[in-house]
């Protein structure tokens, strides 16, 4: 006779019920009129992948990445030649234009499975009108699992 042994899984919560309370508030943005020494300063600095670009009423227009930034720079030297001269490109300029967000008070469990369903490592967080308040990253995910 053979038995049939259950294993019982921990069960996991997630903690957080809304973007809101899932989100790190603030996050490190770019103007879309910051500059490429800037923003590489920025990125190294800090450790960041990728960043933010909002406009002048605080709306997210796009993401500037460390490789956006390569990219940029190196089509820069490949035009250059021998004529070295100041960027003055901006991060408008040189972002990703995809902004992907999700309202304030969306749930979280929406928050997590549209990050699955887009295959983003972030997600913007915005107010009602539309503008940035916070960030939702896997990492900030895990932080919120309960068991």
């Amino acid at each position: 006779m053979n038995a049939m042994r259950t294993e019982s899984r921990p069960c996991v919560m997630l903690r957080a019920e809304t973007a809101g309370e899932l989100m790190t508030p603030n996050p490190v943005s770019f103007n879309e009129r910051t500059g490429v020494a800037e923003a590489m300063d920025v990125l190294t600095r800090r450790g960041f992948h990728a960043a933010p670009v909002i406009d002048d009423a605080g709306h997210p227009i796009g993401v500037l990445s460390g490789t956006d930034v390569l990219i940029h720079v190196r089509e820069q030297s490949k035009r250059a030649g021998k004529a070295a001269e100041a960027d003055m490109t901006v991060a408008r300029d040189m972002m990703t234009p995809a902004v992907f967000s999700i309202g304030l008070h969306a749930p979280a469990s929406r928050a997590i499975s549209d990050m699955v369903a887009l295959g983003v490592h972030q997600l913007f967080v915005v107010d009602e009108a539309g503008v940035l308040v916070g960030v939702i990253s896997a990492l900030d995910v895990v932080r919120n699992l309960a068991n």
